[in-house]
């Protein structure tokens, strides 16, 4: 089993903790650079994570995480109401990433441009969604969901996407699984 990605990525994080404790390659690709030629031949959408496992080749975080969970046992199936906070999690990921893309090509994120008052929108509205599923208790374990979450928040502070003081229940949930063997392994920060 192959894993391909980049040790700076939230998605390509949440499977290498997943995988922490099984046998496997990590392949690390500079995405932006010398790796898109490597990574072209992995996958047509030219994102990461992927996984090569009995010769088939997986490009999705959720479905690679489904793979291992089905294939190889590791977590267990997702709730309908973990699918959604999923869901929240991926939706705030991916307007973060329009940020931090548009922020290294130049462009003015701070300008009254609707798509980033969107991107901004969501992911206030969506933080604030996952600060009040903390408030009721939920992400207690460290499962893949709270896998995900951490990825995002630890992700979004490393990046200075986010300030981790205007969410208190999201810095307490990354202060409480901050010293973890496999987040400390996978640490964007060492890359």
């Amino acid at each position: 089993m192959e894993l391909i990605g980049s040790s700076t990525s939230p998605l390509v994080r949440r499977i290498r903790i997943l995988l922490a404790n099984t046998p496997h390659t990590y392949t690390e690709l500079d995405i932006y650079a010398g790796g898109r030629n490597a990574l072209a031949q992995q996958t047509p959408i030219m994102k990461i994570p992927v996984l090569v496992d009995k010769g088939m080749h997986l490009y999705d975080s959720r479905v690679i995480a489904r793979y291992l969970q089905q294939e190889h046992g590791l977590g267990r199936a997702l709730s309908w109401e973990e699918e959604n906070q999923l869901t929240l999690i991926d939706g705030a990921l991916d307007s973060l990433v329009v940020l931090l893309l548009s922020q290294r090509s130049g462009l003015d994120t701070e300008a009254d441009a609707m798509y980033y008052r969107l991107q901004k929108e969501r992911i206030s509205s969506t933080l604030s969604a996952l600060e009040e599923s903390l408030n009721q208790g939920q992400f207690s374990e460290w499962d893949y969901p709270g896998i995900c979450l951490y990825s995002l928040v630890d992700w979004a502070s490393f990046r200075e996407l986010i300030e981790l003081n205007d969410y208190p229940q999201l810095q307490q949930f990354r202060e409480r699984f901050c010293g973890r063997d496999e987040v400390l392994a996978t640490d964007p920060r060492s890359a």
